[in-house]
């Protein structure tokens, strides 16, 4: 039978051009919706390439929303008739049998939705919600909004100036209006090596060349950030300062003074995300505290009430106030009030902080379970963190860890989505303890996990 292969080009990581190619054959209709990609090994022997290349481009691929993994079937173009499955639904952590591990998301707790049918319940008898819901409202959010999500924030050891909040869409929408409006195709971006795909994903939809920089146990290395400011200095530096992600490593008190220094001198622009919530006395000084005037904030509902509801904040400098508005405007004129009301009803209620409570806690449940399975590998996250890193044994990859894993029904995710510009990508995968249905099914996870660490990886001789 014959296989697609793809024609890639010269130029670029062979990763992208394989995913690039993949979302052209299924957009021209090369690839129709309902088929089978050419399994890894057969297609990497076809292009000349390592299976981890295939590996890392069909993730890139499913991550656009271009294909989907089946367990045990292999990688299918979305839209037949047997994958009715929107791309990132995450509400689903357990199908098929899968316990998926490879999405950041908050622990399920029926609270969840029952506040905010509440609060939609009370939204819902007023007369002065509903008429500002079907009237346009200010670009930046109405101030009643700004100041209800600052007196929030506030609780939550985030203190902000509601005159320099800008409601959005979430954290992506904060990051992509930020890059959007700061940035022109072909600037120059820095973040950690390793860093979230969905700044990676932004900075490819701007045009934006993403620059890696190096990361020891204390965060961003700044001294080659310095270099690299001597050298080509960039637009802007992204940072997760509380908890990187993949990583979950911590920018020190030394780095993020340095990193303020940095920004003042080089006149570059900071977006630090804080959408990953950890408790107050577990977040370091806040870069929009130390480089007011440097510093862009995102913040989001998602990892702390509800994914779905797609409300965040920025806290943006008062010289770009207007940029940042503007941008919005121009992208979808407003944010839904009525999902703002929303939000901003349920965070004033005791529904709010019994939620945040019960998760915070279980959290630090489901991180003390991890560790106690994966103690003799070191794992790496924060005591109250949602995601953990966990390096692999020597001769262990990655790719060949998460096959065996999909075939006993565990989904994790390697580095190579992590990996900023061809940055190589360690062997080293993220499990993202929140996603489990429970702790007995985490726990069930981790079992399999931890019996598939212990066998042996496979004898390097058998490519004599």
């Amino acid at each position: 039978m014959t296989i697609w292969i793809p024609r890639l080009t010269e130029r670029g990581p062979r990763y992208r051009a394989i995913s690039d190619a993949i979302a052209t054959a299924v957009q021209s209709g090369e690839l129709r919706p309902g088929s089978r990609l050419p399994p890894q090994r057969r297609l990497a022997d076809e292009l000349s390439v390592t299976v981890g290349t295939v590996t890392r481009a069909y993730a890139e691929a499913e991550r656009q929303g271009w294909v989907r993994a089946r367990v045990g079937s292999g990688t299918y173009v979305r839209g037949g008739d047997d994958d009715p499955v929107a791309p990132f639904l995450a509400s689903r952590p357990v199908e098929a049998g899968v316990v998926d591990l490879s999405l950041s998301l908050p622990p399920p707790h029926p609270l969840r939705a029952a506040a905010l049918g509440r609060a939609l319940a009370a939204i819902s008898q007023d007369g002065e919600v509903l008429s500002r819901a079907v009237e346009y409202q200010p670009e930046r959010g109405v101030p009643a909004h700004r100041e209800r999500l600052a007196a929030w924030m506030d609780r939550l050891g985030m203190p902000v100036d509601p005159e320099r909040l800008l409601v959005t869409q979430g954290g992506q929408h904060g990051i992509d209006l930020t890059l959007r409006a700061l940035t022109r195709p072909g600037d120059r971006i820095a973040a950690d090596a390793l860093t979230y795909p969905g700044l990676i994903g932004a900075a490819r939809q701007a045009h934006l060349k993403t620059l890696a920089v190096p990361m020891d146990s204390e965060g961003m290395d700044m001294e080659a950030l310095a270099r690299l400011c001597a050298q080509q200095p960039p637009q802007l530096v992204y940072v997760t300062p509380d908890q990187n992600n993949p990583t979950g490593t911590v920018l020190s008190e030394t780095r993020r003074e340095r990193l303020a220094e940095l920004a003042e001198r080089h006149e570059f622009w900071i977006l630090e995300d804080g959408v990953q919530y950890l408790p107050e006395g577990e977040r370091g000084t806040p870069l929009y505290r130390l480089a007011p005037q440097r510093t862009l904030f995102a913040f989001s509902t998602a990892k702390v009430l509800a994914g779905g509801l797609r409300i965040g904040v920025l806290v943006v400098p008062d010289a770009l106030q207007e940029r940042l508005g503007a941008a919005l405007r121009a992208q979808s004129w407003m944010v839904p009030p009525l999902m703002v009301d929303a939000v901003c009803h349920w965070v004033a209620s005791e529904d709010a902080e019994r939620l945040l409570a019960w998760q915070t806690q279980e959290l630090g449940e489901r991180q003390r379970l991890a560790r106690e399975w994966l103690s003799p590998y070191a794992p790496c996250g924060r005591p109250h963190g949602n995601n953990l890193w966990l390096p692999l044994p020597d001769g262990m990859r990655a790719a060949e860890l998460l096959a065996n894993l999909e075939a006993t029904g565990v989904r994790l995710t390697s580095a190579e989505p992590f990996c900023v510009g061809s940055e190589p990508a360690p062997q080293a995968v993220r499990l993202c303890l929140g996603a489990a249905a429970s702790r007995e099914t985490l726990a069930l996870a981790l079992e399999r996990l931890v019996a598939t660490l212990a066998e042996p990886p496979p004898s390097p001789w058998h490519t004599l």
